[in-house]
């Protein structure tokens, strides 16, 4: 847990020392809402399961500073995930569960005009997951009465804007685990499109 924080804080001071190279620049600021799906699965350690991509969705609203080509981006979504597991020896497991992300990132836009902008970004996200739910056998049960609500991870991917919408195509990886018996990290790539306010 201490090599994934000090991972995370050396994103976070990477974000600030490029914000302060473009400190002259005037920055703007903007609010907006964003709705989209995910695609997510679990890596595991168990020789006995295989993760499969289950779809889920996500809402919530979002905050982006620009100064000149670069920007930093902050959202706060609900996330609905869900995925499924193969079990070796015959039958399936689903797993859904609920989450509250902090994603915070920070981007550039490779092309930059008046009404649209092609982006590229990359950050950390903090979760704190609830409402998991599991329907499988009673072992698999047992392993996710410990499951871990709170999740940090990585983040990055590609966006275009055009006027005030906007959408996002990003891949985000877990780098703790959501079951400390099966080491459990979540895996997602989602679609999401805003719409920018003012």
């Amino acid at each position: 847990m201490k090599q994934q924080f000090l991972a995370l804080s050396s994103l976070l001071l990477c974000i600030t020392c490029s914000v302060d190279i473009q400190a002259q620049q005037t920055p703007a600021f903007h609010i907006g809402v964003k709705g989209g799906t995910s695609f997510t699965k679990t890596s595991t350690e168990s020789s006995s399961l295989e993760g499969k991509y289950g779809l889920g969705y996500q809402a919530g609203v979002m905050t982006r500073m620009d100064i000149g080509s670069l920007y930093v981006q902050g959202e706060a979504l609900f996330n609905k995930r869900k995925t499924s597991y193969e079990i070796k020896n015959g039958g399936s497991a689903k797993l859904s569960w609920s989450a509250i992300d902090i994603p915070i990132v920070i981007g550039y836009k490779v092309v930059k005009t008046n009404d649209f902008n092609l982006r590229v970004f990359a950050g950390g996200v903090y979760s704190y997951a609830f409402n998991n739910n599991l329907s499988t056998s009673q072992a698999l049960q047992e392993g996710f009465k410990k499951f871990d609500k709170s999740n940090i991870g990585i983040t990055g991917g590609l966006g275009i804007d055009y006027k005030n919408l906007t959408v996002d195509l990003r891949y985000e990886k877990g780098l703790s685990s959501i079951s400390k018996d099966f080491k459990f990290k979540p895996n997602s790539f989602s679609l999401g499109i805003g719409y920018f306010l003012f």
